[in-house]
């Protein structure tokens, strides 16, 4: 089973699509809680260089709150990230989480069902970027 929702862009920058990706999250209901810049964490932490590489952490708190009443520990998987890469080939990447993916582990058919939804949500927001 795959993990992540993707689309690929070609003949557009990494700027470009972050924005792009924002405004798609927020217009299907998504916030951004978390962002982390990874390339500029590598450079910092281990003077590494890597093409540009972004996670967002999503999180439609309607969903969210339905899914902690479910299985109050879940937070631990939240939220959902959604990263912004560019592949070093001209094309920038969105991959968002497949919270049914990543919600089997869990084995609460509930929280399934809300993991389904939420799986909709993202990809409709991928496809509108």
């Amino acid at each position: 089973m795959a993990y992540t929702i993707d689309r690929t862009f070609s003949a557009t920058s990494f700027e470009d699509v972050t924005e792009r990706t924002r405004k798609a999250l927020a217009d299907h209901g998504f916030g951004v809680l978390t962002e982390i810049d990874v390339a500029a964490t590598m450079k910092k932490k281990l003077d590494k260089d890597m093409p540009a590489y972004l996670i967002l952490g999503a999180c439609n708190p309607s969903m969210a709150y339905q899914a902690i009443g479910i299985e109050p520990c879940i937070g631990a998987m939240l939220p959902c990230n959604v990263i912004i890469r560019d592949t070093g080939k001209s094309e920038v990447t969105v991959s968002a989480v497949d919270p049914v993916a990543s919600m089997q582990a869990v084995g609460n058919d509930k929280l399934t069902a809300v993991a389904g939804e939420v799986r909709t949500m993202l990809e409709n927001t991928v496809r509108d970027i």
